[in-house]
């Protein structure tokens, strides 16, 4: 269980950095008044370890899941205990909106960011209307003319669609407030190539790592981290929990605040600056190309283990119908079919090529069979 939260006492975070490093770390969910202050209790003093950087302390009220049967968020009273924690920390806060009447129970509520999902950033109507709501805010929180948004953070689309997630950073830029792109790839995939043309289209928008969503695995996490510096990103935000095991939503992907003590985050000096030196930019744009390249091999492996996977249920298939492992006509086939020209956005690969990559899946698939 998480610790009991009776006796806290502030914590001063100095939260006015400017151009820093980003953090926004905290659980996937607000479950509890006692998690929510535990978790951002044991943040807060992690943060001050790292006085270079901006920690801002996350959890989400509304939770849009796959399925109706699992944990859906506790709601509006999760935004009480955010503004608790915020209060009790001197942090700034961040909650998820997927609709108008969020956005306004938020603000009125008196959180910092706001941030997009990834299922509700695959909808630009849903998006359009969001935007609308954050525009009108003022209408919202009429007794407090000082109320302002401090930035409002935008996932990847589940589907891998770079031209929808510009199009959102768009959309919200017409509010005024400023925006900040979360890369959280699709289905536990990098999808470094969708980040890497938001990247290049919108060098002036601030880009986050997500590797809790990224890997789904906390164990992953760590790993992703060190792409922060190598590619020149702005920051992470990182799903933290005071007890992941017993988390109601998320618990395979959270790490403790411990685990994230131990990441130390890179120093400025350390991440490739994007306005940096011509060796500097050249370095990290080869090293987003690295990161594509690999994710595609990894993606190549795996499609040809699945494959084998195939063939040897297909050699069981023949023992058990009588039929020869070889099948000549079968073979011809997929020969000619691979001699067929290949048009230009197929990326022209020679014949032989493909031929001989054939031989090589063929021989082993025929083994698999064995």
């Amino acid at each position: 269980m998480c610790l009991r939260v009776k006796h806290l006492k502030a914590i001063n975070i100095n939260k006015n950095i400017i151009g820093q490093p980003i953090y926004i770390v905290g659980p996937c969910a607000a479950e509890s008044r006692e998690q929510v202050l535990e978790t951002a209790r044991e943040l807060a003093a992690i943060s001050q370890e790292f006085p270079a950087f901006r920690f801002i302390f996350r959890a989400g009220a509304w939770k849009p899941r796959t399925s109706p049967h699992t944990f859906q968020g506790v709601g509006e009273e999760a935004l009480t205990w955010l503004a608790e924690a915020k209060m009790l920390f001197d942090m700034d806060v961040a909650t998820e909106v997927a609709t108008p009447e969020h956005v306004r129970k938020a603000i009125a509520a008196g959180m910092d960011y706001l941030w997009i999902g990834a299922r509700t950033s695959a909808n630009p109507m849903a998006v359009e209307a969001i935007a609308k709501a954050i525009a009108d805010r003022d209408a919202a929180r009429p007794s407090q003319s000082d109320c302002k948004i401090k930035g409002i953070l935008i996932k990847n689309p589940v589907n891998e669609d770079a031209k929808l997630w510009i199009g959102n950073i768009e959309r919200l830029e017409k509010t005024g407030v400023p925006v900040i792109a979360v890369h959280r790839g699709c289905g536990h995939q990098p999808c470094w190539r969708m980040a890497h043309q938001v990247r290049l289209a919108r060098p002036d928008i601030p880009m986050l790592l997500d590797p809790s969503h990224m890997s789904g695995d906390a164990a992953k996490v760590p790993e992703l981290m060190q792409m922060i510096p190598q590619l020149g990103l702005d920051g992470a935000m990182v799903e933290v929990h005071c007890n992941p095991a017993e988390a109601l939503s998320d618990a395979k992907q959270q790490i403790t605040p411990e685990a994230l003590a131990n990441l130390t985050p890179p120093s400025p000096q350390e991440r490739e600056p994007r306005e940096g030196g011509l060796r500097e930019r050249k370095n990290t744009e080869l090293n987003w190309l690295r990161a594509e390249i690999d994710e595609l091999d990894d993606k190549l492996w795996d499609t040809i283990a699945a494959r084998m996977d195939v063939s040897r249920r297909i050699g069981e298939w023949k023992k058990a119908n009588g039929v020869a492992p070889l099948q000549p006509g079968r073979y011809e086939e997929i020969v000619e079919r691979l001699k067929a020209p290949q048009p230009p956005e197929g990326g022209g690969l020679r014949t032989e090529f493909k031929l001989a990559l054939w031989e090589l899946i063929h021989e082993e698939s025929l083994r698999q069979q064995e």
